[in-house]
């Protein structure tokens, strides 16, 4: 339960204080004195879940086996639109206020903005649903409590970004304005260093020229994802301590009692949504660090084995693979980067090859329990019968020739894939 809980709460946090952002911000006027585009953040929100759907399907079912297509084009624009919604939340307070009277850049700033949370959501969500594939095991029962732990675990995730979020919505009527904008830019500006992070990855691993300067960013950046997010959560600090100070700086009386009584009702109000909003932050760090550290057991990958190479030609005899289980190897790229291949003999007498890296998770590797080879990072457990295809959490493939008893890779095939261990 725990591991789905951490895994999920990350991965809806960001959209959630996103769309909570959005709306604070950009809302404007109650019934017909609603603009016409006042309902566009809540069709951005319902196309992104649904596109997200339609993607994690499609990528379950192996319909669709590489995600880089599909994220190239719509980082590329997420982008674009994170920068153009930072903008826009930076001069929310002049659009909102008598909107009628330019009311062309409040229709401009609702539209960037159910953009921003459409693409956002279609790039954030396939992961996280793509976790309910876990839920069950291969060839286990449907209906056991490991499963109803797992889909608490999901529930509880989920439900903590939204409820964060609602949290951190309750300040925007006690702490000043310029306060709960800065949280918010904050946070946005967060979620764009974390959209050009994974736009910089594909560009890196389809060569795209890089400086050492820029590599070491980018590297940081993906280490750093985790404290990211909890900065994120940690942003509305700001208005939380603005809702303090708003408290107690309310007087206690009013020129009648009604207004005394209001005050009062005011101060309270501040506190309690500062407390809370802190009570959230706390939770979020704590899952981050101390709930990840508690899932995050040591597995120590098998040893690499030895095998011949010679002149550009990794060879590696049946008869050493031949008995179903995981065997793993390792190879220095001409660029020095130390990499990590697998071989398993499937049902049937195919052999499943590849990298010990996937695209999903990047090089955590596989280990071998119960029968079963499972993915470090996710722990997924893999479909033998699928190892030697894209998509999923299954080893990057790459080419390789059987015959005459052995296994022959080309290193050349190996160095062009280096990226997956850098």
């Amino acid at each position: 339960m725990l591991e789905q809980f951490v895994a999920v709460m990350p991965g809806t946090l960001a959209p959630a204080l996103l769309v909570m952002g959005l709306s604070v911000m950009l809302t404007v006027g109650e019934g017909r004195d609603k603009p016409i585009s006042a309902h566009w953040r809540l069709i951005g929100l319902i196309v992104g879940i649904v596109a997200a759907l339609v993607f994690a399907t499609l990528r379950a079912a192996a319909v669709i086996n590489q995600r880089t297509f599909i994220n190239y084009p719509v980082l590329c624009v997420a982008v674009v639109v994170d920068v153009l919604a930072i903008a826009a939340v930076i001069a929310a307070r002049y659009i909102t206020a008598n909107w009628q009277r330019h009311a062309i850049w409040m229709h401009v700033a609702n539209a960037i903005a159910a953009l921003d949370i459409a693409l956002t959501l279609f790039y954030a969500l396939p992961d996280v649903i793509l976790q309910l594939t876990i839920w069950v095991e291969p060839d286990a029962p449907v209906f056991t409590s490991d499963m109803l732990l797992r889909a608490l675990g999901f529930a509880l995730g989920l439900a903590m970004s939204i409820i964060v979020a609602a949290i951190f919505r309750t300040m925007r009527s006690t702490a000043v304005r310029v306060s709960f904008t800065i949280a918010v830019v904050v946070m946005m500006a967060i979620l764009f260093v974390q959209h050009l992070t994974g736009l910089m990855q594909i560009l890196q691993a389809r060569g795209f020229p890089m400086n050492h300067t820029e590599f070491v960013l980018l590297a940081w950046s993906i280490n750093h994802n985790r404290p990211m997010i909890i900065a994120q959560s940690l942003a509305f600090l700001i208005p939380a301590v603005a809702s303090v100070v708003a408290g107690f700086r309310m007087p206690m009386t009013g020129t009648n009692e009604a207004i005394g009584r209001k005050h009062k009702a005011f101060r309270r109000r501040a506190i309690a949504s500062a407390a809370w909003s802190l009570v959230a932050m706390i939770g979020v760090t704590v899952t981050l660090t101390v709930g990840v550290a508690a899932t995050e057991r040591t597995i120590t990958l098998s040893p690499p084995e030895e095998y011949s190479l010679k002149d550009g030609v990794a060879t590696i005899p049946f008869t050493q693979v031949e008995d179903g289980h995981l065997h793993r190897f390792e190879y220095k790229a001409k660029d020095g980067t130390v990499m990590r291949f697998i071989i398993i003999k499937k049902n049937g007498g195919a052999y499943g090859i590849g990298l010990d890296a996937c695209d999903n998770c990047g090089d955590a590797g596989y280990y071998e329990k119960d029968g079963k080879i499972i993915c470090k990072k996710c722990e997924v457990a893999i479909n033998l019968a699928t190892i030697g295809f894209k998509g999923g959490c299954n080893p990057v493939p790459f080419p390789y020739k059987t015959g005459n008893g052995q296994i022959t890779i080309q290193t050349a095939d190996l160095d062009a894939l280096s990226a997956h261990f850098q």
